[in-house]
């Protein structure tokens, strides 16, 4: 009987609580606050809060992919999102004690002050960054790369670029360093593309292959508040109006005047050009176009089957008339046999070459063993094929006369009959 009294006063007094006394005068309008609420300060402290909140979800992100998986790898590209997992991870000790590898790709085409600035981080943390580049290429040998690859491979053909310059150097070195957890500073803040990923997934590459993205809730507005917080190292391309650095070939300030930049770790200009939604990376990938048209938005690293360009090499050995000369030294061989030949310059990649294909085919069954008839592949031997096989472009076909001179056939028709006409008119 007490406990139900006891009840019903309880709630007497909790009704009266929210019931408006009779008694009570009218009020004859607003009333203010004693203290002025102090907006500013409010929102510095909510973020603040934030801020303290994705560190501390980042880090233990780090620390599963770290501590979980014996071989974490950071690819670094060292844009805003990159140089905070790199502090992140001096905090945690990870880059000291070796936990946690650090992977840099350079594609050769740069900003010089991106190997610059890797320099400075590596001294700055103490780490060392293994540096991978294009298949056969001596890191940091441009001149190499050209004469292999061409200088002007990205204008050629942008997916085969991104193929030798980012993919698959980028796949060799998660392969040579035996990871088995890539972290990588992908956000959903950075457009559509992006906008599902969660902290952990598995990647499209080496079979599922672990995949943490510490700062997967962030915006970059909280990246570059960590940055200020903590004075990171940052790139020095931020205080010339680059919100993201990627190639120096396609990669422009954002605004295109540089109004807006990242100095002493305070922005000037309006700051809103680079940290609303999907404006981070507006300023990559600028005049470039996929093979299907659209705009160019991703590089091909996180995207699945970016590693094949093509499908097939073209005229395979075992299956075609046409003889494949797989070296620069068998090519020399046929141009010094004293025989007259016919060989075309080719890459597998390229639409007019594998248009050709077939008849090219049907021009060495036809032309029978009177002449024989080549396919060498072009398009990793640049200098080689420029200074003895009259190419620039592909497909470039040569007669090759019985003492070695290289007969470049000019015109872009490409059929059997052309092509004998040629070959006629060439050896008479």
């Amino acid at each position: 009987m007490r406990i139900a009294f006891a009840l019903a006063a309880a709630f007497a007094a909790t009704a009266s609580a929210f019931t408006p006394s009779r008694m009570a005068p009218k009020p004859s309008g607003l009333h203010m606050a004693e203290e002025q609420f102090d907006q500013e300060q409010y929102i510095a402290e909510s973020k603040e809060m934030r801020l303290k909140h994705l560190e501390e979800q980042a880090m233990f992100a780090l620390k599963i992919a770290c501590e979980n998986y014996e071989d974490a790898v950071f690819p670094n590209a060292m844009i805003a999102g990159d140089v905070v997992i790199t502090h992140l991870l001096h905090r945690l000790g990870y880059l000291k004690d070796g936990k946690c590898k650090v992977m840099v790709v350079d594609t050769f085409h740069l900003f010089p002050e991106t190997m610059e600035f890797l320099k400075e981080i590596e001294s700055f943390y103490d780490f060392k960054a293994e540096v991978f580049c294009a298949e056969g290429i001596p890191v940091g040998d441009k001149a190499a790369y050209d004469k292999r690859y061409g200088a002007d491979l990205w204008k050629e053909n942008i997916e085969e670029y991104d193929r030798v310059c980012k993919v698959e150097p980028f796949q060799r070195g998660l392969k040579t360093l035996n990871t088995n957890c890539m972290i990588n500073g992908r956000t959903r803040w950075q457009g559509f593309e992006r906008a599902w990923i969660d902290q952990f997934e598995n990647a499209p590459i080496g079979g599922g292959l672990a995949k943490c993205n510490p700062l997967a809730y962030w915006t970059l507005e909280d990246t570059f508040d960590y940055i200020a917080k903590y004075e990171v190292p940052h790139h020095p391309l931020h205080a010339k109006g680059y919100p993201s650095i990627g190639d120096a070939k396609d990669t422009i300030p954002i605004p295109e005047d540089g109004s807006t930049r990242f100095v002493n770790f305070k922005f000037e200009g309006d700051k809103t050009a680079w940290l609303d939604y999907a404006s981070e990376r507006k300023g990559r990938f600028v005049g470039l176009a996929n093979a299907d048209g659209s705009t160019k938005t991703e590089c091909g690293i996180h995207v699945d089957g970016a590693e094949k360009t093509w499908d097939r090499d073209l005229w395979e050995a075992d299956k075609s008339k046409v003889k494949k000369i797989d070296s620069v030294e068998a090519a020399i061989e046929v141009k010094d046999s004293g025989k007259p030949a016919v060989m075309v310059v080719y890459a597998p990649w390229c639409q007019f070459s594998q248009k050709m294909e077939e008849e090219y085919e049907k021009f060495a069954a036809e032309i029978g063993g009177d002449v024989d008839v080549y396919s060498f592949r072009g398009d990793e031997e640049r200098e080689f094929v420029m200074n003895n096989l009259n190419t620039k472009s592909f497909p470039t076909v040569n007669v090759i006369k019985p003492d070695g001179t290289a007969v470049k056939y000019e015109s872009e028709v490409r059929t059997v009959e052309a092509f004998k006409s040629f070959v006629d008119e060439t050896l008479a």
